[in-house]
């Protein structure tokens, strides 16, 4: 992925975050889930560059070597929210469009809610408004079908043995597709199973997970937002992500990939551009 890496300081915590684009760009943060890294944004990045764009893309708590704490309630998504908006003011980022994917779209989506006036727009990416995931969790037995897999996650030291067990052949099936071609390249799972079997690695990035709590209150969204969503996720059903406009109170765009798994910068990355250029023109 072209650009350049640099390393900020958040506190105690060092952040490794790739930066590409003209300098005087409009600045635009990207966020990325589970279990990848900001390489996930390679296809995107450049098509938003090119429209003049200046682009920070994160690897995130737990990700950066150097911002890994042991403590799973710093993976708290108050926290996650406070240290992405931390992170914003160590780069010189008063204000931003902030797009998230996966767990970055939770982070997006909590940031928005809590800090909106650190974020010009919102373009969030497979995960909905988290109050629109827990309603669609609580009434639809086919969401809680797709969630199942998080019980797992919740398991310290069983779930990141069940991942990297022959050569971390099941968290490489969840990223490249039960068929193989139906997720991300090889290569890109390649390199995250690479930074994911570094010592506490997984452990990090799975403390996102087991610091979830239905305590959390996520205000409805006021800034202008876009919602990408497609309907191959085997995630996120349909009842979660058409509920999602009932959070946010700006103006709201909900844009569909037909045909298009959870891997949404990977498999389409010109329409998800499109969409982010769209947001950022219109804000």
């Amino acid at each position: 992925m072209p650009g350049e890496l640099l390393r900020t300081d958040v506190g105690d915590l060092t952040f490794d975050v790739r930066v590409d684009g003209p300098e005087d760009g409009r600045p635009v943060l990207l966020l990325h889930g589970f279990p990848e890294t900001s390489a996930s944004w390679a296809a995107v990045t450049p098509l938003l560059t090119q429209a003049g764009l200046r682009t920070y893309a994160p690897d995130q708590l737990g990700y950066s070597p150097g911002a890994r704490p042991s403590e799973v309630e710093a993976y708290a998504m108050q926290n996650l929210a406070q240290v992405t908006a931390d992170l914003m003011t160590a780069l010189e980022i008063p204000v931003a469009d902030v797009v998230g994917h996966d767990w970055g779209a939770n982070v997006a989506w909590t940031l928005a809610a809590w800090h909106a006036d650190r974020v010009r727009s919102l373009t969030a990416v497979s995960v909905p408004h988290p109050a629109a995931y827990t309603a669609a969790f609580r009434i639809d037995p086919e969401q809680k079908e797709r969630s199942a897999y998080i019980r797992l996650f919740w398991q310290p030291g069983k779930a990141e043995e069940v991942l990297l067990a022959d050569d971390a052949r099941r968290l490489r099936r969840m990223l490249l597709g039960a068929d193989g071609d139906t997720g991300v390249s090889p290569e890109a799972a390649d390199e995250y199973v690479a930074v994911l079997s570094a010592p506490g690695a997984l452990t990090a990035a799975l403390n996102w997970y087991r610091a979830m709590s239905s305590d959390i209150r996520v205000d409805k969204v006021e800034v202008p937002t876009t919602y990408v969503w497609s309907d191959g996720d085997v995630a996120i059903g349909r009842t979660a992500a058409e509920a999602c406009a009932e959070f946010v109170t700006g103006d709201y765009r909900f844009v569909e990939l037909p045909g298009v798994t959870h891997w949404i910068p990977e498999q389409a990355p010109e329409e998800l551009a499109r969409a982010i250029l769209d947001r950022v023109a219109g804000t």
